[in-house]
C-alpha cells in the first residue's frame, strides 16, 4: 500500500505536462459547453407519479383541454371588463396572446361574463392562457409571451398610464424563481471571490499560494456545470443544480486545494518534486476520503422522486469529483512547476490574531490536559441549540416570501390587490365516474353538484367553478351547454363523459400551509360521502396538491436517506482509518453539527429571532420542505472534511511514535489552522447566497454557514479533540497502542512501524 500510493503520487508529478495537458482539453470542451446551461436546464419543479401529476396527464390526454398547462396574465390598471371601454382594451390583448405560437387557448370575461374576472379592489381583470408543451418548454414559452406583451403595454400606457401587463401561475413563477435563483448564484459568487481572496492571504501570508486554490474552485464549477450540461441532454436536469455546483464548488474546491497548498509548502524544504508528490500523496489521501464522505451525501439524494433534488444530487456529485480530482492531480503538477514561487508576492504585515502553530498546540495541551472540562463547556451550548431541531416545522413559509424583483410576484400582488389572489392557488379535482355512469347523466350530474356545495361550504374556498353558465338541477341544461365554446366544455368534461373537472378557488388570504393541509384532507376523505355516489374516484391537482406531494415526497424518505449517508459514512471511514471507534465518533459529532444548524433555522427563520438580520419581515413560521433535507445531506459530508483532516495527523503522529497527547497537540497544531482557514471560506462562500432574495437559498446558505461555523470552531476543535484524548488507545482498535494493525504490522519489516502514515 505505501508503495502503490507513493507510484501513484510520483506518477502524477512526473507526467504533469501530460495532465495539465489533458485538464486543458477538458476545460475547454466543457467551457463552451457552460455557454448552453440556460437553455439546457429546465426550471420546472417535477415529482415523478405524483397525484397532481397524473391530474395534469389526465387534463391533457383524457380531456384533451387546451388548459391543462396554463400560465395568467395580469392586466392591471385598467378599466374593468365588463365597460365598453375594458372589453375593448381586453380585445387588443386577447389578440396579442392568441398570435403567440406555444399558446393554445386564452379565456377571460370576453368568452363567459364571469364575476371572477372582475376586480373587487384595484382595476384590472386576468386572462387565463392555455400553453403546449409540445410547442417548447413552458420556461422558453413565458418569455416569448413577456416578449409579445412588453410592446403592447407601451402601447396601451399612451391612453391608460397605469396599465401593466405581468405574467404569473405555476409556469411562470416556476421559471422566475429558478432563473432568479441563478442570478444570485452569479452575483454571490461575484461578493465572496474578493472576500475568498482576502482570507486566502490572511492563510497563506503570499498572493501566488492565494491564487492557486481560489483557480481550483473556478475550474470545479466550471467543469461541473459543462459536464451537468451535457448529462442534461440525456436526462432533464433542474436549474436548481447551479445554485449547488456554485456554492460546493467554491468552498470544496478551495478547502481541498487550501489543504493540499499546506502540504506542500509545509514539505518544501525536500524541494519542490519531492514536497509536490508528499502533497500528492498525504494530502491526496485524505481529499479522496473526504470527497467520499461528500459523494455520499450527495448520491443519497438520487432517491427522491423530485427532479430538483436529483438535480442537486447530479450537480453535488459531479462539483465533488472534479474537486478531488483537480486537488489529487493538476494541482500537485502546477505546485511542482510553481516550486518556492509559492511564497511570491509574501505581505510583510498579517493581523497579530491569525494563530500559529505554537497557540494551536498551547491549546492543545488545554485539551489534553482538562479534556472532561473542554467538553462540557464547549458541548453544553451546542447542544442546547441542537434540542430546538425537533420543533422544526417543514411546511411552506407563511407570507409574501417571493423576491419582489421577480414580475411573476409582482403580478401575484397585483391580483391580491384586485382582490383575486387565490387565482394562483387554484385546486383542479378530476372526478372520475364509476362504469356506466356519465356527468351528463341525473345521478353524475347530482353526484358533481353534491360535490361542488360541499366543497363551496369550506371555509377555505370562496368559488367552485364547474362548466360555466351552467345551472343546477336533476340534469345539465343542453341550451346553456351549446352555448359553451366547444373548448371550454371539453376542458370541464371528457369526451365520453366518465370524468368532469371542478376548479376550486380559495379565499386570498389562506396561507399556503393551510391549502396544503386542506388538499391532504380533502384525498383521504371518503368520495362517496361527498358526492353520494359509490365507486366515484377523486384525484386532486392544482399547486396546493403539487406542494403536498412535495412535502410527503421529501418527508417520507428523510429517514431513510438519513440511515444510507450515516451508514455509507461509516463503510467509508471506516475504511479510510481502519478504525471502528473513529467513524463512530465522528458521525455522532456530524449528526450534533448537523442539529445544531436546524435548530438554529429554527430560531432565526421560523421563530423570527434576528429575522431582520437576515433580510425578512418575521417569523415564517415553517421551513421548506426541501432545505432540512439539503442540508443534511451537503453538510453531512462537508463536516466530515475537517474530522478527516484533523484525525489524518493525529494518527499520522500516534504511528509515528508519539503518545497520544503528544499526538492530539501536534494535530491540532498542523491542521487547527488549516480548518479555521478553511471553514472561513466556506462561511463566506454560504453567507453570500444568504444575503439574497430567493428565500429557499436565504435559507440554505443560512443553514449551511451556521453548520460549518460551529463545527470548524466548536466542534471540531474542542469536542472532538477531548472526545479524542479521552478515548485514548481505544481510538485506534482493532490497531495496537501504537495505532498499527495487525494486518499493518505483518506487511511492513521489523523497526519500520514508526515511520508508518496513516495514509498508507
Amino acid at each position: 500500500m505505501v508503495g502503490f500510493k507513493t507510484d501513484i503520487a510520483r506518477t502524477v508529478v512526473r507526467h504533469r505536462g501530460w495532465i495539465a495537458v489533458a485538464w486543458l482539453i477538458a476545460c475547454a470542451a466543457l467551457l463552451s459547453a457552460t455557454g448552453r446551461l440556460d437553455q439546457a436546464l429546465d426550471v420546472s419543479a417535477r415529482i415523478d407519479g405524483s397525484e397532481a401529476a397524473q391530474v395534469e396527464s389526465l387534463l391533457a390526454t383524457r380531456f384533451y383541454s387546451p388548459f391543462a398547462y396554463y400560465a395568467v396574465l395580469v392586466v392591471a390598471g385598467v378599466p374593468s371588463p365588463d365597460s365598453g371601454e375594458g372589453a375593448r382594451l381586453l380585445e387588443q390583448v386577447v389578440t396579442v396572446i392568441n398570435g403567440v405560437p406555444g399558446v393554445t387557448r386564452s379565456f377571460s370575461y370576453l368568452d363567459i361574463s364571469d364575476t371572477l374576472f372582475l376586480a373587487s379592489g384595484a382595476p384590472g381583470t386576468f386572462v387565463v392562457v392555455g400553453l403546449d408543451p409540445k410547442n417548447g418548454p413552458l420556461d422558453v414559452l413565458i418569455p416569448r409571451l413577456r416578449a409579445a406583451t412588453e410592446p403592447l403595454q407601451n402601447r396601451l400606457r399612451q391612453a391608460f398610464p397605469d396599465v401593466a401587463l405581468r405574467w404569473t401561475g405555476d409556469a411562470a413563477l416556476n421559471s422566475d424563481l429558478r432563473r432568479t435563483s441563478t442570478e444570485e448564484a452569479r452575483a454571490a459568487e461575484q461578493r465572496v471571490l474578493p472576500v475568498t481572496i482576502a482570507l486566502l492571504l490572511l492563510a497563506f501570508g503570499a498572493v501566488a499560494a492565494a491564487i492557486l486554490p481560489v483557480l481550483t474552485g473556478v475550474l470545479a464549477i466550471v467543469i461541473a456545470l459543462g459536464a451537468a450540461v451535457l448529462l442534461a441532454e440525456r436526462w432533464p436536469l433542474s436549474i436548481l443544480l447551479v445554485n449547488v455546483v456554485s456554492m460546493i464548488g467554491l468552498g470544496l474546491g478551495i478547502d481541498y486545494a487550501l489543504l493540499t497548498v499546506s502540504r506542500f509548502r509545509e514539505s518544501l524544504s525536500a524541494g519542490p518534486i519531492a514536497a509536490a508528490e508528499e502533497a500528492a500523496r498525504h494530502a491526496g489521501h485524505t481529499v479522496l476520503l473526504s470527497g467520499a464522505a461528500v459523494a455520499i451525501g450527495f448520491a443519497a439524494l438520487l432517491i427522491v422522486p423530485v427532479n430538483e433534488l436529483r438535480s442537486v444530487a447530479v450537480g453535488g456529485l459531479l462539483v465533488v469529483v472534479a474537486s478531488v480530482a483537480l486537488a489529487a492531480t493538476l494541482l500537485p503538477a502546477l505546485l511542482a512547476w510553481v516550486g518556492r514561487w509559492i511564497d511570491a508576492g509574501r505581505l510583510k504585515y498579517l493581523p497579530p490574531w491569525r494563530l500559529s502553530e505554537k497557540r494551536w498546540r498551547s491549546w492543545g495541551d488545554r485539551v489534553a490536559k482538562n479534556p472532561k472540562l473542554i467538553l462540557l463547556l464547549a458541548g453544553t451550548p451546542v447542544l442546547l441549540l441542537a434540542l430546538q431541531a425537533p420543533r422544526m416545522n417543514t411546511a411552506i413559509p407563511r407570507g409574501n416570501w417571493l423576491p419582489p424583483r421577480m414580475e411573476s410576484a409582482r403580478a401575484v400582488r397585483d391580483l391580491e390587490a384586485m382582490g383575486r389572489g387565490g387565482i394562483i392557488q387554484t385546486t383542479r379535482i378530476v372526478v372520475e365516474f364509476p362504469a356506466g355512469t356519465t356527468v351528463l347523466q341525473p345521478e353524475g350530474w347530482a353526484a358533481t353538484w353534491r360535490l361542488i356545495d360541499s366543497l363551496a361550504a369550506d371555509p377555505h374556498v370562496t368559488q367552485v367553478r364547474f362548466l360555466p353558465g351552467a345551472t343546477k338541477g336533476p340534469g345539465p341544461n343542453p341550451i346553456l351547454l351549446s352555448l359553451l365554446p366547444r373548448d371550454v366544455r371539453r376542458s370541464f368534461i371528457t369526451d365520453d363523459g366518465r370524468a368532469a373537472l371542478v376548479e376550486v378557488i380559495p379565499r386570498q388570504n389562506v396561507e399556503p400551509n393551510e391549502l396544503t393541509q386542506w388538499v391532504r384532507k380533502l384525498r383521504t376523505a371518503d368520495p362517496a360521502l361527498l358526492t353520494g355516489l359509490g365507486g366515484v374516484k377523486l384525484r386532486v391537482g392544482g399547486l396546493p396538491a403539487f406542494n403536498a406531494d412535495y412535502e410527503d415526497a421529501v418527508a417520507g424518505r428523510f429517514s431513510g436517506i438519513v440511515l444510507l449517508i450515516v451508514l455509507g459514512t461509516l463503510a467509508a471511514l471506516s475504511v479510510g482509518f481502519r478504525s471502528v471507534l473513529i467513524p463512530i465518533k465522528a458521525v455522532a459529532l456530524n449528526l450534533l453539527s448537523v442539529a445544531a444548524a436546524f435548530g438554529a433555522l429554527v430560531l432565526v427563520f421560523q421563530d423570527g429571532y434576528g429575522a431582520g438580520w437576515m433580510g425578512i419581515a418575521g417569523p415564517t413560521d415553517g421551513v421548506f420542505p426541501a432545505v432540512p433535507i439539503l442540508v443534511f445531506c451537503t453538510v453531512f459530508g462537508l463536516s466530515m472534511d475537517y474530522e478527516v483532516f484533523f484525525v489524518a495527523r493525529v494518527a499520522e503522529a500516534r504511528r509515528a511514535g508519539m503518545d497520544e497527547a503528544d499526538a492530539l497537540k501536534e494535530g491540532l497544531a498542523k491542521t487547527a489552522g488549516v480548518i479555521t482557514s478553511a471553514a472561513a471560506i466556506m462561511i463566506a462562500v454560504f453567507a453570500a447566497f444568504a444575503l439574497g432574495d430567493f428565500l429557499l437559498i436565504k435559507m440554505l446558505g443560512f443553514a449551511l454557514a451556521t453548520a460549518v461555523f460551529l463545527d470548524a470552531t466548536v466542534v471540531r476543535i474542542a469536542i472532538g479533540p477531548a472526545l479524542l484524548r479521552l478515548a485514548g488507545r481505544w481510538n485506534w482498535w482493532p490497531g495496537d497502542a501504537d495505532g498499527i494493525s495487525i494486518a499493518d504490522r505483518k506487511r511492513v519489516e521489523p523497526g519500520e512501524e514508526r515511520g508508518l502514515s496513516l495514509h498508507d
